[in-house]
């Protein structure tokens, strides 16, 4: 079903991409396109339908008002749950139940105690499940000592969607280890600018393989009816987000303005919800951005006319962190026009007292409807009934509650071991340095060799991966030291020195460096990608001493690398492959008896610049001529020799 879905689209997708690409200065002119309609594999049960219906009849005004607000964990306590009968908690990035390294018994007891809250005094009030959502974008992230995944656009190069729900699977059971039942995941964001901070959340510039990876992700982190492993006691509830277009704002800026026209919005960045919503997806997340002028937490069209109607999604809509205050008119303590757009639960972290008071004096005075927040609350209650809360009971009694040693247990990890393997794209492998014999003197040099923060990225124990050491990751293998288990194991000799230094001089030097972790905003380039960095001079000085050079790229985009790429005998892309660095040397490094151990297999899932102005550029464009094209990669097999590149 989803197959020939995504089929018929990226048909459609390659005949009208240079269309698609080029700015609508005028779209209210354009004519109005007609959204296929998804065909969820979760339909809708007259018995939860019913139950709904039921709870919904005894449900008082402030309880229904509850339900559809979600403050952060930071700034509410268990009483006031009870008191103001709040339906839903976040963990924001980097937001913990105690200390940063508490461990699953410390969040299993704080889900525990919300729980508790929501469903007190039962015969006075509703006693309706709260639902605690996280950020587990790449592995349960915000958790010390978890299995990281190498971000989206990793997991894109490795064009593997059976590894992705592999994934999905893997990140679900960790997420309910700690209690929670809700992920802010996947983002199915395509990505149509590098400089946007945001880029390595996308699997791929094209939306056919982000449909495709996306919906993996979704069956994996929720499970399938069909497998009958829907929402089971490791299975969390997934979430498509953002909806709608963020990947394609103008100049890549974060929360910028989307200038398409509506066939163009289908097509780029509509699809990849579409097949989510296929897989099952039970909620989505409203974008930050705009398109063509009106915030997406208040633009009805989509929200409501589109995605609801249209599209004919059945679950809720959950706004972004403060996401409606940017709507017109509009501020983090009210707004009547997200509630009235769409958005069916509101992400108020702070000010979520004030937002509750003002939400309910609006539905009494009739500007948000009791219609519109019966609709709203109706579809929350429906999520949670589906995902089985009512039944599940307390956190604490969760089949994987509390049993630390799943966190980053060794199948775990030789999951994402296989994603990193997969994920690597070799662009460059002049004379075939690649691979190495095992028996080598190897130096190991660049800023990134040893550091696991930067092999992170953002979204890794904080917001933006920063602020963190190698110590926050117990159990994690960094590059180097994957590569002197591999080298050391079999005979050779291993020497760190991130400036290129060495005492003996190497077989071959591998200098790992790329970019300092980022998150959202503060990810973005105004201007040129072309990358700066002080290894340059570590690899040209290794080159001049008549060393082979092979460079890996810690990146969450394509970047302008010329001079380090012709500064290098070999050059690999290994994107923020996460906590498990041996998968670079199961690839790089020859086994014992001298055959190859694993071959190169990822392949570009966006274009790679010739250029360092050259942005937006995107498979299918007009004027496409990329330094390396999208589905470029290198393996063992290939005789590639790269001409020096200008400079």
């Amino acid at each position: 079903m989803i197959k020939s879905l995504l089929f018929v689209l990226a048909g459609l997708f390659f005949c009208n991409l240079s269309l698609a690409s080029d700015p609508i200065v005028d779209p209210v002119s354009a004519p109005k396109v007609v959204w296929p309609k998804a065909n969820s594999v979760i339909k809708k049960d007259p018995a939860i339908e019913a139950r709904v219906a039921t709870l919904l009849a005894a449900m008082t005004l402030k309880e229904k008002v509850g339900q559809i607000i979600q403050p952060e964990i930071k700034n509410i306590s268990p009483a006031e749950v009870t008191k103001y009968h709040i339906g839903s908690v976040l963990s924001a990035g980097g937001s913990y139940p105690a200390k940063r390294d508490s461990g699953s018994i410390s969040w299993v007891g704080a889900a525990t105690k919300f729980y508790n809250a929501s469903v007190k005094n039962p015969k006075s009030r509703a006693a309706i499940p709260i639902i605690w959502g996280v950020d587990a974008v790449h592995g349960h992230n915000n958790v010390v000592g978890a299995t990281i995944f190498p971000h989206n656009i990793g997991l894109g190069a490795t064009r593997n969607p059976g590894l992705i729900r592999s994934v999905g699977e893997v990140t679900a059971r960790e997420v309910s280890v700690t209690g929670l039942s809700w992920t802010f995941a996947p983002t199915v964001a395509v990505a149509r600018d590098q400089r946007w901070g945001r880029t390595y959340e996308s699997y791929s510039e094209d939306p056919v393989l982000v449909s495709e990876l996306g919906a993996a992700m979704v069956v994996g982190l929720q499970g399938l009816p069909a497998r009958n492993d829907l929402f089971g006691p490791d299975k969390v509830i997934a979430t498509a987000k953002h909806f709608l277009g963020d990947g394609g704002t103008n100049r890549g800026v974060d929360q910028g303005d989307t200038l398409v026209d509506e066939k163009a919005l289908l097509l780029l960045h509509g699809q990849s919800f579409l097949a989510a919503l296929d897989a099952g997806a039970q909620t989505v997340m409203a974008s930050f951005n705009s398109w063509n002028g009106v915030k997406s937490h208040g633009n009805q069209y989509l929200l409501t006319d589109v995605l609801k109607d249209q599209m004919g999604f059945d679950g809720f809509v959950i706004g972004d962190w403060d996401g409606h205050e940017q709507v017109p008119g509009c501020s983090k303590q009210s707004c009547p026009q997200a509630i009235n757009a769409g958005v069916d639960m509101i992400m108020v972290p702070k000010a979520w007292r004030a937002f509750y008071a003002n939400t309910l004096r609006q539905v009494k005075k009739g500007e948000i409807s009791q219609e519109r927040l019966d609709d709203a609350v109706t579809r929350i209650l429906r999520v949670k009934l589906r995902a089985g809360l009512f039944e599940k009971g307390k956190p604490s009694e969760g089949k994987f509650a509390g049993r630390q040693q799943i966190i980053g247990h060794p199948k775990h990890r030789a999951v994402a071991q296989q994603a990193v393997r997969e994920s690597l794209v070799l662009l460059k492998n002049n004379n075939s340095v690649l691979p190495i014999a095992a028996n080598s003197k190897v130096l190991i040099a660049g800023q990134a060799a040893d550091d696991l923060v930067m092999q992170s990225g953002g979204w890794t124990v904080t917001w933006q991966g920063d602020q963190t050491t190698n110590s926050d990751f117990p159990g994690a293998t960094s590059i180097y030291q994957g590569l002197a288990n591999g080298v050391e194991t079999n005979g050779g000799s291993v020497e760190k020195n991130k400036a290129g230094s060495y005492k003996q001089k190497p077989d071959v030097a591998i200098v790992v460096f790329g970019e300092p972790p980022y998150a959202e905003g503060a990810g973005d380039i105004a201007k040129t990608i072309d990358f700066q960095s002080a290894d340059l001079a570590v690899m040209q000085k290794l080159k001049a001493d008549g060393i082979p050079v092979v460079s890996v790229f810690i990146t969450g985009r394509p970047l302008w690398v010329n001079p380090q790429i012709n500064s290098s005998d070999a050059f690999v892309v290994a994107w923020l492959p996460g906590s498990e660095g041996q998968g670079l040397a199961d690839v790089l490094l020859k086994t014992a008896d001298g055959t190859t151990n694993f071959d190169f297999t990822g392949k570009l899932s966006f274009s790679w610049p010739k250029f360092k102005d050259q942005v937006p550029h995107n498979i299918g464009d007009k004027d496409y001529q990329p330094l390396f094209p999208y589905g470029y990669g290198l393996d063992y097999q290939s005789n590639t020799q790269l001409e020096l590149l200008a400079e």
